[in-house]
């Protein structure tokens, strides 16, 4: 009955403590694997918002970029198709640029020169997801190496304690609850925000293979 009471206003302590005060409750082994995990969930959410930003940016093209393209080839003007590419920053018109200055050369020799540089510019695109992806898969075990560690304490002063309270298992259950939480939660927003990026990444480079092969097409019209 005694052990009941103690446990009650043990509950009862938790709720009226802030979050700070259960981390620092938690003790140095804890503080440290939460320190960790917002320090990944730092980097993580740079990388997410900086990513992001730049593939919106890189999937922005004029809808009329190819018909000004294929105006300027039509007319014999390589070099203002190639200035319209330069003054567009975007993959796509990498691409083109690219192309534009094999014009004369064999088609297959073309294509190559427009998928290297399509390679080129995906790789700048997944920049830092793998950091991400990383972030997403450690976050969890983090967490859960200091579930481990919190329990083995608890275990530990249950074991050589004569007098077992709640208060003396607090430090243990704060670390293998908190870093447990914690760790899920940055790597589930993580692995959001990766897939989320892998999405943007994607339509980004399904615009570069229709860009590709418009390009292509047009380089073949003359002969059709």
């Amino acid at each position: 009955m005694l052990f009941l009471f103690q446990t009650a206003e043990f509950e009862s302590e938790i709720k009226s403590q802030g979050l700070i005060d259960v981390i620092l409750e938690s003790g140095p082994l804890g503080i440290a694997i939460i320190a960790v995990l917002f320090v990944l969930a730092f980097i993580a959410l740079s990388i997410f918002i900086e990513r992001y930003l730049t593939i919106k940016k890189a999937a922005r093209i004029d809808e009329n970029f190819m018909n000004n393209i294929r105006a300027n080839v039509a007319a014999g003007n390589i070099q203002a198709a190639r200035a319209l590419c330069q003054s567009t920053d975007s993959p796509m018109a990498r691409m083109v640029e690219k192309g534009l200055m094999r014009i004369g050369k064999p088609l297959a020799d073309i294509d190559k020169a427009i998928e290297n540089v399509g390679d080129l510019e995906v790789f700048k695109l997944e920049k830092g997801l793998s950091t991400l992806a990383s972030i997403a898969g450690a976050a969890p075990m983090i967490g859960f190496f200091g579930t481990v560690t919190g329990m083995i304490m608890a275990f530990y002063e249950m074991a050589t304690q004569q007098n077992v309270t709640p208060d003396l298992l607090a430090g243990g259950i704060y670390q293998a609850l908190l870093t447990t939480a914690f760790g899920l939660f940055v790597g589930i927003l993580s692995f959001i925000g990766y897939n989320v990026l892998v999405a943007n990444v994607d339509k980004v480079m399904f615009k570069m293979e229709r860009t590709a092969v418009e390009f292509m097409d047009m380089l073949q019209e003359p002969t059709a």
